[in-house]
């Protein structure tokens, strides 16, 4: 590097550091937080996000180390800056009541934001208490998701940690450009329903360097996820990688263009799996591929199931499939299996 181009990119990062400083900080403790763990945090996070979203200039959100108990979340767009910053040093709490949250469909949820990064921390979503329940057989609320987002573009959420999430850990939903990067998940293998990274209706999502632990889906797939790619993706335990269920009603759009490169499987029920209903519908899955998977002990390595149906009074498959599923490129892939 020239001392020219050198001192560009000092100025360049002089410049951002500038930037930064200058830009406000909304410290969730000014709003009346408290790290204790055991005080209802959940007025201040919203009192904090309502100033950083009101702020015609980007802004950090910062939420220190500690442990802050919040009940559910809603932060809502659209901001007039699409430059939210959101840094996570402690842990969010959510109850251990499971009625608190649990009618809730997100525990944590932003909508109609553009412009959003998450960065650092825990989210324990406080699940066993409600998987308990309805392993018990008892009523129990549904359960709600750990982070959703719906209708948000351009979201960038980072190193964050999600535990225990009563149902899915993380939502994307109708939205555009977004990326996960570092993100750890984990439940127990035997937690119900605790998908760990939904995705439908969206375009643009990428997932890189992740490492999902839990009792469903690593990561599911759902209608209208399109241009998706996932990398450096660890599952286990789990059920896998999976896209659908597609085709459970007529008019429903598909998926297409999917990357699934460069993952491991261990201990899952299943690797890559495409599972469809079996009755008439427009959905599809298009331009699939699955390239560089390695499997450790895993029972389907890759499934396709044609004829999914997981309750009662299924329908009538044989002269149907065809027009569930169409995958016009499925599987260029190596697929190593390796049993401990």
């Amino acid at each position: 590097m020239n001392n020219s181009a050198l001192l560009s990119l000092l100025c360049l990062v002089a410049l951002l550091h500038q930037s930064l400083a200058a830009s406000p900080q909304f410290n969730v403790i000014q709003f009346g937080a408290k790290p204790d763990g055991r005080t209802d945090s959940t007025s201040a996070f919203l009192a904090a996000w309502k100033q950083a979203c009101s702020s015609t200039r980007g802004v950090t959100l910062y939420v220190p180390k500690g442990r802050f108990l919040t009940r559910s979340m809603l932060f809502k767009g659209p901001c007039r800056n699409s430059a939210i910053f959101i840094r996570i040093d402690g842990t969010l709490v959510a109850p251990s009541d499971i009625w608190a949250i649990g009618n809730n469909p997100n525990w944590i949820e932003f909508q109609y934001v553009n412009g959003v990064t998450i960065s650092g921390g825990v989210l324990d979503g406080k699940g066993a208490p409600l998987w308990s329940c309805k392993l018990a057989g008892r009523k129990c609320p549904t359960g709600a998701t750990t982070l959703g987002f719906s209708f948000c573009n351009n979201v960038l959420v980072s190193g964050v940690t999600s535990l225990n999430s009563q149902m899915f850990h993380v939502v994307i939903n109708f939205c555009q450009n977004v990326k996960l990067q570092g993100v750890r998940i984990s439940a127990p293998g035997n937690s119900p329903n605790t998908d760990g990274i939904h995705i439908q209706m969206s375009t643009g999502v990428t997932v890189v360097n992740t490492k999902v632990a839990t009792g469903d889906d690593c990561v599911s797939i759902g209608p209208g996820a399109a241009n998706l790619r996932i990398e450096n993706f660890a599952c286990g335990p789990g059920h896998g990688i999976s896209i659908g269920s597609l085709g459970k009603n007529v008019n429903e759009p598909g998926v297409q263009n999917v990357t699934v490169k460069s993952t491991t499987f261990t201990g899952t029920t299943n690797g890559l799996r495409i599972k469809s209903w079996g009755k008439p519908s427009n959905g599809f899955a298009r331009n699939i591929l699955f390239q560089h998977a390695t499997m450790n002990n895993v029972q389907n390595p890759i499934f396709i199931d044609q004829r999914y149906c997981p309750d009662r009074n299924c329908p009538d498959t044989v002269k149907k499939i065809k027009k569930i599923l169409s995958v016009t490129t499925l599987f260029r892939s190596s697929v190593k299996q390796h049993f401990l």
